[in-house]
């Protein structure tokens, strides 16, 4: 059943009508398939961006939707509940243009923002390495500057949308001063040099393709780097705290669908007479899976409002992030078991929702790095 909402205004209210109803039109009839068939669902990144659905939290006058984060936030979750790929390739994307809007200046934000926002144009993000995943301090792939260009050589590892994006933003050293030698780098797809790796063969996520982005003198022009030379780092670990509200959401939404497939699996399903979810042992497993989706979106939410109060939000996204990919993760679990038998079976999808789930512990920064990062905020 759906999500039960409070929405800031009338507007807000019918962007999330007008989300379900493309979710449900749109989405829903074809996400089994093309999961089954590993498929890249391009077109239907057009179509969430002809409805606006690709910008929400980026400014009218630039090409965005004008919206609050608590809101952008909801309509993700609204679509991650059909589609955890799809949820993750819209967050990636928002997070990709974050650097031209918060570091690019007012002429390259004019020049490229608008549409990169438009739903025309698909980004990716390409800051991990294979050897610096938790320590981006440690990247290896290097820009240097000649003359009026910079020359990028290296590789960058689990590039959500990697091959398939129009422009990648690019984190890369320019100077050997650890954290303080980073740039950041708007690569646009088609710049001779810049290939695609063969894409990872994952558990889950099958729709959403991840590969290395291999970067072989691959020549740009310095109007491309965002912000000055070694403030790379800040504009990343700046787009990750938005980030990571963006997979709070995503994870949320899976829980939510795994809640609603055992809830009607539970109903319909009948042993010793009644339906099983009618047995106190397993109704109390739903109520529990019920209490962990409802926390999780009420600390994302905290979270986004104090993003759009202005007011510092890193921990409280690092907790969002935390507690809703791990509750996600017991939700999907719980679903399996809920199903028994069936749940184990590709003839339902809740196993997929299961390995979904496991990523989301995993990227936008491990839980591990979450509560690192929440712990080192305690000690200020």
């Amino acid at each position: 059943m759906p999500a039960e909402r409070h929405m800031p205004t009338p507007e807000s209210r019918d962007l999330i009508e007008l989300t379900r109803e493309i979710v449900a039109k749109e989405l829903r009839p074809r996400i089994a398939e093309i999961d089954a068939r590993e498929e890249f669902p391009r077109d239907l990144f057009r179509t969430l961006g002809r409805a606006g659905l690709m910008s929400l939290p980026y400014p009218e006058e630039l090409g965005g939707g004008g919206q609050p984060y608590e809101v952008y936030l909801q309509a993700l979750e609204e679509i991650a509940s059909a589609s955890a790929s799809v949820g993750v390739g819209v967050s990636v994307h928002a997070l990709s243009c974050f650097g031209l809007f918060t570091a690019g200046t007012q002429e390259q934000k004019q020049r490229w923002l608008p549409e990169m926002l438009s739903g025309d144009l698909l980004g990716a993000y390409c800051l991990s390495e294979a050897h610096a995943g938790s320590d981006p301090a440690a990247m290896r792939t290097r820009a240097t500057r000649v003359g009026d260009e910079y020359v990028i050589n290296g590789a960058k590892a689990w590039t959500t949308h990697g091959g398939k994006a129009d422009f990648y933003k690019v984190m890369a050293r320019t100077s050997d001063d650890g954290g303080r030698g980073i740039s950041c780098f708007l690569v646009p797809a088609d710049t001779p040099g810049l290939t695609a790796d063969n894409p990872e063969q994952k558990m889950g996520l099958m729709s959403s393709t991840t590969a290395t982005m291999l970067f072989d003198d691959v020549r740009i022009p310095v109007e491309r780097r965002l912000g000055d030379e070694g403030q790379g780092l800040p504009i990343a670990l700046a787009g990750l705290d938005a980030g990571r509200l963006g997979i709070a959401a995503v994870a949320t939404g899976l829980a939510q669908e795994a809640l609603d497939v055992a809830v009607q699996y539970a109903k319909e399903r009948e042993t010793f007479g009644r339906a099983i979810i009618d047995h106190q042992g397993l109704a109390f497993v739903l109520a529990d899976m019920a209490a962990a989706v409802e926390s999780a979106r009420a600390t994302y939410l905290a979270a986004a409002r104090l993003k759009d109060a202005g007011h510092r939000f890193s921990r409280q996204a690092s907790i969002a992030k935390m507690v809703c990919t791990d509750n996600a993760m017991k939700v999907t679990t719980d679903a399996v078991q809920v199903l028994g038998g069936a749940g184990y079976t590709k003839d339902f999808p809740a196993e997929r929702f299961m390995r979904e789930a496991k990523v989301m512990q995993i990227f936008e920064g491990t839980n591990q790095i979450q509560r690192l990062v929440i712990s080192r905020d305690l000690a200020r």
